[in-house]
């Protein structure tokens, strides 16, 4: 029997390994001070593309360094060479991949955190402090609506976009996956038809997962996707209006790696299912370029370190 195409992308990581929090104090273990502590991250990556948006938007620069690892992994288990001696420092004889995202911490040399979502409300909880001029990206009240978003965009956006895309299933399944995504679509376009963000009048931890499942659905899943349906999906002007504005503001647009996500993409997915519509959605470079247009004095990517600074760790046996 032949084998089934691959038809689905692998945009999440492995289960977690790793679940350290930072808390209030040094009672705590792990507390917030600067620089003791490095994430390390590949802008091809939803997960990292995430953490990433939250980072700048935090301003957390000087406060929490940001290493930045190849957008396709280098190693045949789908890991990371460079995070390697981080896994090994943590779990000795480490069995799965050495994976991004990680928060490290250089005084023990090993791993805090690779959990995502406990990472973006640690770096909003923890270490952006009081400042007034920071964004408030987990409102007092909203934690409910915010995981809710999380929930719909992970399962009700990225998952049923597969499912209609699937290469291999049959017509009425990718109709009815297809139907489902654009009644979720059409729930969001009335919302943002009425407010400039998902949770009302201030950017939030929401809009950072909406608009990172948007750019996955215009630069991954529409290539899964025939030209009919993605018409369709592009048929809701204020979401995708939405997506423009948040691309043109550089904490979002300067982290997108196009060419990244393209090859990370073509890395995995491979047969009838990479033959989907040509055409995007939105221009994201052209978005981006109006962003930084208007932006001249910022420098990019700022507190963002290239790979190699992935390997000034203390030794593995660090205690």
């Amino acid at each position: 029997m032949p084998a089934a195409p691959l038809t689905t992308v692998p945009y999440l990581p492995s289960p977690p390994s790793f679940r350290g929090r930072i808390g209030r104090d040094a009672s705590s273990g792990y507390y917030a001070t600067s620089r003791r502590y490095r994430l390390h991250l590949s802008l091809s990556c939803p997960h990292c593309l995430r953490i990433a948006i939250t980072h700048s938007l935090l301003g957390l620069g000087e406060t929490l360094p940001a290493v930045l690892l190849p957008a396709v992994p280098d190693r045949p288990d789908g890991g990371h060479s460079a995070l390697r001696p981080l896994y090994e420092a943590s779990s000795h004889r480490h069995p799965g991949p050495a994976v991004a995202p990680v928060l490290s911490d250089t005084w023990t040399g090993r791993i805090v955190s690779t959990h995502t979502p406990d990472i973006l409300r640690d770096l909003a909880l923890r270490f952006a402090g009081d400042d007034p001029d920071r964004p408030v990206l987990y409102p007092h009240g909203t934690e409910a609506e915010i995981e809710a978003v999380e929930h719909l965009c992970a399962y009700r956006i990225n998952e049923t976009a597969q499912r209609a895309g699937q290469a291999d299933a049959d017509a009425t399944a990718r109709h009815t996956a297809l139907a489902s995504l654009l009644r979720v679509l059409g729930s969001l376009e009335r919302r943002l038809a009425h407010q400039d963000f998902i949770l009302g009048d201030e950017v939030t931890a929401a809009d950072v997962q909406l608009w990172v499942t948007l750019v996955q659905l215009d630069t991954v899943h529409r290539l899964h996707l025939d030209a009919a349906a993605v018409h369709r999906i592009a048929d809701h002007p204020h979401l995708w209006a939405y997506a423009r504005r948040l691309a043109a503001h550089p904490a979002f647009g300067r982290h997108l790696d196009l060419d990244g996500i393209a090859l990370r993409h073509h890395a995995h997915c491979r047969g009838l299912e990479a033959a989907g519509a040509a055409v995007q959605i939105l221009d994201w470079a052209v978005h981006i370029a109006d962003g930084a247009a208007a932006q001249p004095c910022q420098e990019p990517l700022d507190g963002f370190m290239g790979p190699q600074h992935a390997l000034h760790l203390r030794p593995s046996n660090s205690a």
